[in-house]
């Protein structure tokens, strides 16, 4: 009987021995995050589509073009979650967060959903790691994200990563670039593609975000926003670089960024990789000034970024990553058994090994001694253990050590784990020398 189906197109399968690379990043994430005084936040895989129409923007491909969304049982219109701000600020504002000392500060690992054409680095189910600062409205909270964004990509050992910052002014500043804006596309209408055409109108500044090679092409000459920030707007970016340059951290400003969602304000920037090909962007975020009030909630001052694990991953996967020197965890102790009474043993004495937390194993599938001990080897056991009769009998057995063929007598008496623990980290320790 054949395969009954493949996964669907656009989401990929990870697997155990892939799954300790992403425990890695996850768990050097979780640090850096405590470290900045985040904590976790989690929220559902769905929403009401009107949450990301509101939030993401009904001018945007993503709402356009790439959402999943459908109507469930109550005749309600469901869409899974494109991205995570728009979440992490519904249940900030629901749960009236924002009335506790602020700034609050989330990060969250999150899978999202986009329908689109896949390639490298770009699926349709995909994996965000994110943070959000709710109430800070300062340049240096800017600066703050970007930082922690910076020392995620410096632990992991990302290399060939540039940093691009932009402002896109606020509403009132923007009013007058999207003028500048309209007038400059109305001269090449005859040209632009028809989902441009469409925004002219309504959000002239999302044609600066559009992948059609002719609309780009004419985006080149396209005024720039720097040239229509307002005093405080252009006070509070001058006010991010300063703080980037206090912390030593390069930047290029690049005035084409207006990253894919509407709710962005102010402060927008991204970290770049070379080394992945077209879909270079790893990490993107900035200012959402509005959003909150939006949604519902008090106006508040807001920020944040997503991180494309996926795209992470292929930047890690390089030969002179961090990652490519970690190896997946190993069996510490296998206990091998000859007999049903050294088999129940067995099983017994490995349970003992797991409560100091470290790894053991023992037969489960009835193999033959032989194959036991071929089994340890394709696990990487670092220690073996034969149980037989006679060690049943004496209860004593002999402790192998699986690198250098060392062997020490231990008692499987009430001081087994005792025993065992000291031989091991006695050995870690002599490697470490």
């Amino acid at each position: 009987m054949g395969l009954l189906t493949k996964g669907p197109r656009g989401t990929q399968d990870v697997l155990p021995k892939e799954s300790y690379q992403w425990q890695v990043v996850e768990d050097a994430m979780r640090r850096i995050c405590s470290a900045y005084g985040f904590k976790e936040i989690r929220t559902p895989v769905f929403e009401h589509t009107e949450l990301f129409q509101r939030s993401v923007g009904e001018t945007t491909d993503v709402v356009q073009k790439e959402m999943y969304t459908f109507q469930d049982k109550g005749g309600r219109s469901i869409t899974l979650r494109p991205e995570g701000t728009a979440g992490a600020v519904r249940a900030m504002v629901e749960h009236g967060l924002y009335n506790d000392a602020l700034p609050i500060k989330a990060y969250y690992f999150t899978s999202c959903y986009r329908y689109e054409k896949p390639q490298a680095g770009r699926l349709r189910e995909f994996h965000q790691f994110g943070v959000e600062v709710f109430g800070a409205g300062a340049p240096s909270a800017d600066a703050e994200v970007i930082c922690l964004a910076k020392s995620v990509f410096d632990v992991l050992g990302v290399k060939n990563l540039s940093l691009e910052i932009n402002s896109i002014g606020c509403p009132k500043c923007r009013a007058e670039y999207h003028k500048a804006l309209k007038e400059y596309f109305q001269g090449y209408q005859d040209q632009l593609c028809e989902t441009c055409l469409g925004r002219l109108n309504r959000n002239p500044m999302r044609i600066l975000d559009c992948k059609s090679p002719v609309c780009s092409k004419i985006a080149e000459g396209a005024p720039v926003m720097l040239d229509y920030l307002c005093g405080e707007c252009r006070e509070h970016f001058e006010g991010v670089k300063t703080c980037l340059d206090t912390m030593g951290i390069a930047y290029t400003v690049n005035p084409t960024i207006v990253r894919g969602l509407d709710y962005y304000t102010k402060t927008v920037f991204e970290f770049v990789s070379t080394g992945i090909g077209a879909q270079g962007t790893v990490c993107g975020g900035g200012r959402y000034d509005g959003l909150v009030e939006e949604i519902g909630g008090p106006s508040m001052p807001s920020l944040g970024f997503g991180l494309g694990l996926e795209r992470l991953m292929l930047v890690l996967a390089q030969p002179d990553s961090a990652l490519a020197a970690v190896t997946p965890p190993t069996c510490d102790l296998y206990v091998a058994s000859l007999g049903d009474k050294a088999k129940a043993q067995a099983f017994r004495l490995a349970e003992l090994v797991r409560t100091t937390s470290l790894n053991a194993e023992c037969d489960l599938v009835g193999r033959s001694l032989k194959a036991q001990m071929k089994y340890a080897d394709k696990l990487g056991a670092k220690f073996s253990l034969v149980l037989g009769d006679s060690e049943l009998e004496e209860q004593k057995a002999k402790v192998k050590n699986m690198a250098t063929g060392e062997q020490k007598e231990i008692s499987l008496g009430e001081s087994f784990v005792d025993e065992f623990t000291q031989i091991y980290f006695d050995a870690q320790s002599s490697l470490s020398l």
